[in-house]
């Protein structure tokens, strides 16, 4: 698949998602970045901001399977993996899948439910294959976590280990819409107070799995040059020396930027990486890798600004 009609499926997804929602494109075009380069998302933001709806409209414009784990204090990994149940019938025990037998998974307030639970995505987000009674199960090669959490919402919460974190492509901070997006909001979703099917919007498939599958492997081969490359690695090498973080990035999350400049570029219609494009992915694949030092912390200062003079003080290649 050529990089022209990489765009184009892109822009027919796009299309399709803002049948029910309204703005939020930055949003989108995150998880169009992290399904093309086959990483996570984390989406934190406040209640009523489209999260659940955005992924449910997200999936149902492609093909794929489309599963949600509303995670909470009691849930098991059980819950999520499944579990081998004994047949009186057949005096066998059968394997009852869980919901992460899925393509696109929502793991709704993720951290809602204790590590131990949380612990059970590990495998699936970074191998995408979960090991069940000691047997091994493979997921699609296009399985996607799109987890969500509430950032004032603190009761009753468990922070995700960093583990869990670094299995995440990127954590976007969703912000309340414009004026202008809430009158449109109001005026398209006032009709009613729950929230309407993606069906009832016209929300439809646009990329079959093939389609997605293709523009995936057509993605792997746009260009990274390797000034560009030195510009990554210096962005991360430099979270780990910045005394304002206590903790920085590691390699992976160079690995990561890396596969995810490559997306963005084939989304825009380019088979080549720019400096830009890594401008506009590290803030969001670095926040939930690195840790604000105390003294930071003291001053004010938050970990959002510490990576963005970071990335701004870095030279960019020419």
């Amino acid at each position: 698949m050529d990089i022209e009609a990489i765009k184009t499926l892109a822009g027919q997804i796009r299309a399709e998602v803002s049948k029910a929602v309204i703005g939020q494109a930055e949003t989108v075009d995150l998880m169009l970045t992290a399904l093309f380069s086959g990483g996570h998302i984390l989406l934190e933001g406040p209640p009523g901001t489209a999260k659940t709806l955005l992924t449910q409209c997200f999936a149902s414009a492609i093909k794929l399977d489309f599963g949600r784990i509303q995670f909470t204090p009691d849930l098991m990994p059980g819950d999520v993996l499944g579990t081998n149940l004994f047949n009186f019938s057949t005096n066998e025990f059968t394997l009852t899948k869980g919901p992460i037998f899925t393509d696109i998974l929502l793991a709704d307030e993720i951290n809602r439910t204790p590590p131990k639970t949380q612990a059970a995505l590990l495998e699936a987000m970074q191998e995408r294959k979960v090991t069940i009674d000691g047997d091994t199960y493979p997921l699609n090669d296009r399985f996607t976590v799109i987890a969500t959490q509430n950032p004032i919402e603190q009761q009753g919460t468990y922070p995700l280990p960093e583990a869990q974190l670094d299995r995440f492509l990127f954590k976007h901070v969703l912000a309340f819409p414009s004026r202008e997006e809430e009158l449109a909001i109001v005026s398209s979703h006032g009709n009613r107070s729950g929230m309407k099917t993606t069906s009832a919007f016209g929300v439809d498939a646009v990329v079959s799995p093939e389609q997605l599958a293709e523009a995936v492997g057509s993605v792997q081969q746009v260009r990274v040059q390797d000034d560009v490359v030195a510009y990554i690695v210096d962005i991360v090498r430099t979270t780990r020396e910045t005394p304002a973080l206590s903790h920085g990035a590691s390699p992976r999350a160079a690995a990561a930027i890396a596969a995810a400049t490559r997306a963005r570029a084939a989304l825009d219609g380019r088979d080549y990486v720019v400096p830009d494009d890594v401008k506009a992915l590290a803030l969001p694949a670095l926040r939930h890798r690195v840790i604000l030092s105390p003294a930071a912390e003291i001053e004010g200062r938050t970990t959002d600004e510490t990576l963005m003079d970071i990335i701004e003080q870095t030279a960019a290649p020419r």
